[in-house]
């Protein structure tokens, strides 16, 4: 679904279970990004999405836009939030004046068992999660949590609620089979994108409601 397109940037809505990008091997060309250039030809990947996760993507319009938007997100001008539903009951922990608690586990790619990837304290890369608690569902055993990546490690939310003993509900790569099977997809959903222009400063702001 697209949300927003003008000359520098598209924005789209991401269903969970298409890739950003096409994938290695056959049967994985078909992706979100060859199906906005059918409309935008010009339009270019600055970052990407797990082809698990839905929601908010951002594109370039031309090589020069892309560099830039690239640039800010290498900068951390970015303002990602999430929205996901994870097994049990999880409780407030020591938080900020904003209410953000924090998961900061050094995070590297678990090789024997690629894509996976894995809390690794001697060659992790520094990985920082913000999350706060949104609501519980105690007949169904469920917390919803908003969550704000700093860094932007592939998988990082998933991994970080994984080790927090709260894995997201429908997670086939990392959750119990018992906790896989109580979604029919990944509820984990890009919800919120903010950033300055790269070019005139102008604040550029996205919102996207879960689906589920």
């Amino acid at each position: 679904m697209l949300i927003h397109a003008d000359a520098d940037c598209i924005v789209v809505d991401k269903p969970a279970g298409l890739l950003c990008v096409p994938g290695r091997g056959p049967g994985k060309q078909e992706c979100l990004a060859a199906r906005v250039q059918q409309r935008f030809p010009d339009a270019r990947v600055v970052h990407r999405l797990d082809m698990a996760t839905s929601g908010l993507w951002l594109m370039a319009r031309g090589a020069a836009l892309q560099r830039a938007f690239g640039d800010a997100f290498a900068r951390r001008e970015v303002g990602k939030r999430y929205v996901a539903v994870v097994a049990g009951l999880l409780l407030p922990m020591p938080a900020d004046a904003e209410g953000w608690s924090r998961i900061a586990l050094p995070l590297a790619a678990d090789w024997p068992n690629r894509p996976r990837q894995q809390v690794d304290p001697h060659a992790g890369k520094p990985s920082l999660t913000l999350w706060r608690v949104l609501g519980h569902d105690a007949a169904a055993g469920s917390t919803r949590l908003e969550l704000a990546p700093v860094t932007g490690r592939t998988h990082q939310l998933r991994v970080h609620l994984m080790a927090l003993g709260h894995p997201i509900l429908g997670d086939a790569l990392y959750a119990p089979p018992e906790v896989a099977a109580r979604a029919p997809r990944l509820l984990l959903h890009a919800s919120a994108l903010a950033l300055p222009h790269p070019v005139s400063g102008a604040p550029l702001a996205f919102a996207s409601p879960p689906p589920f």
